[in-house]
């Protein structure tokens, strides 16, 4: 199959979302570290590209995340449960 034919695999999806402060709660289902380029997906009109700047889990900076851990990460748009997010 060529490679831009093939579906990406979500590697989290978005559980909750605080607005006041851009950040979204992230349950992971396949590693993320900073520095990694992330795509997000959801509704109708909801498609952005960013890179992972800053993950969180209770309240700790973590560089790297495992697969199963719900982290805090901040985003540039505004999100909402369910999206699902993709490694680029």
């Amino acid at each position: 199959m060529p490679k831009n034919l093939k579906k990406d695999k979500p590697i989290g999806k978005i559980t909750h979302y605080f607005g006041q402060i851009g950040v979204a709660v992230v349950k992971l289902s396949s590693p993320l570290r900073i520095g990694d380029e992330i795509r997000i997906e959801g509704g109708e009109s909801t498609e952005f590209k960013q890179k992972v700047s800053s993950m969180e889990v209770e309240h700790k900076k973590i560089k790297r995340a495992k697969k199963g851990n719900e982290i805090g990460l901040k985003v540039k748009e505004k999100v909402r449960e369910g999206y699902r997010v993709y490694k680029v």
